[in-house]
């Protein structure tokens, strides 16, 4: 029995004894830990809230489709001469404009052979000049009966030939020009040159490969294809007088939308059997090079009437037992209830048919703390800009 009692007593003391360290800590927790105002709440109890501005997007439907880039012109770069590199005169990976120099050869035996070819037209020339005097002398005795036909044929002749040689040795200084001309390899077009495979003092002919590549950034190709079908409503759409209200918008990789930059578009002329698709080549401006050539895009293509409409984020969107209700914060940082009709949900937004107008702002974090007609110090949302206009 007083075993028994001893152990009651034992396990008494250690309760508490744990429930004595449980109020010693949440003591001095409180003590130490510096009192956190309220979220939200700042100067004097006026809570702070995010805003975002409402949307406003063509939502007219679009079709999809899978988009190449290419570039609408490209250059591979190619010696047209033998010799050694002497000067490479570009930025790898930068912008080259049409005629620049790019690549310099050894230019001094090419401007020997144009000095040589100068020499041999001017000795033809020189050549030429004699023996159309001896012709011109000999036609002249000819006609008097003084020189013999064969005198006579003999220096007809020699002018003849001189005559030829000194085309023979302009056309010969022609291509030692052309030669020379080729000793600089110069930008054909304008665009983005890339790596180059040789560097000063390698040896090049025309059986080496590639120099260097430039490809044309703007304006930009992307190709896509399309259904036979699709097709013949888009050839419909233009017999009716349409063609104007096609739209396109190209979505990139990292997410970031391309509006209203179409230049030009054709299609390919028949149908791939395979597939029953037609492949469709659309032209776009490129200013900021964000289209590049090899990547692969979104392209949605719309061929109806523009539908204007205003996006709320969805984040904004409340709702009790008398319908669904935003509240936004006017410019004197008041917060407001609107009643709202809402349409469609696109991605994280939601349409607005009734209630809201382009120029409201509406609460999207800390919508639980305010009421209507309370004052509130407002913040706009950081967002990163997803289209480019």
């Amino acid at each position: 029995m007083r075993v028994g009692m001893v152990q009651n007593r034992t396990i008494i003391k250690n309760v508490a004894i744990f429930l004595l360290c449980g109020a010693a800590g949440w003591y001095l927790k409180g003590r130490l830990t510096p009192s956190m105002p309220a979220m939200g709440a700042m100067g004097g109890g006026v809570p702070y809230v995010l805003v975002d501005n409402l949307e406003q997007r063509n939502i007219a439907p679009k079709k999809s489709y899978i988009g190449h880039v290419e570039a609408i012109k490209s250059v591979n770069l190619k010696p047209q001469v033998t010799g050694y590199v002497e000067k490479v005169l570009f930025e790898e990976g930068g912008l080259v404009n049409e005629g620049d120099i790019l690549f310099v050869i050894e230019q001094k035996r090419y401007l020997a052979t144009v000095e040589l070819r100068q020499a041999e037209l001017a000795a033809a020339k020189a050549n030429l000049v004699k023996t159309k005097r001896d012709y011109d002398r000999q036609k002249s005795l000819s006609k008097q009966n003084i020189t013999s036909k064969a005198t006579y044929d003999t220096a007809e002749s020699a002018y003849l030939q001189a005559q030829a040689a000194v085309k023979q040795a302009e056309a010969n200084l022609d291509l030692a020009k052309i030669d020379l001309d080729y000793t600089e390899i110069k930008a054909p077009i304008t665009g983005y040159i890339g790596k180059a495979s040789v560097t000063e003092g390698n040896y090049v002919n025309s059986n080496s490969d590639n120099l260097a590549r430039i490809v044309q950034m703007n304006p930009i190709r992307v190709a896509f294809s399309v259904t036979d079908k699709d097709m013949l409503d888009a050839q419909k759409l233009f017999r009716n007088g349409k063609e104007g209200k096609l739209k396109t918008e190209i979505i990139l990789p990292n997410g970031e939308v391309l509006v209203n930059h179409l230049l030009s578009r054709f299609a390919d002329n028949e149908v791939n059997s395979d597939t029953a698709t037609i492949s469709i080549y659309a032209e776009y401006q490129n200013e900021h090079h964000l289209l590049i050539p090899g990547n692969y895009v979104d392209i949605l293509v719309g061929t109806g009437e523009d539908k204007m409409a205003l996006l709320v984020p969805q984040a904004s969107v409340a709702q009790d037992e008398n319908g669904n209700y935003v509240v936004v914060v006017t410019d004197e940082g008041i917060a407001e209830q609107r009643r709202v009709a809402l349409g469609e949900i696109i991605g994280d937004k939601q349409v607005v048919l009734e209630g809201l107008s382009a120029n409201d702002k509406v609460i999207v974090q800390g919508l639980q703390k305010v009421r209507n007609g309370q004052k509130v110090n407002a913040s706009a949302v950081l967002a990163e800009e997803t289209e480019v206009k």
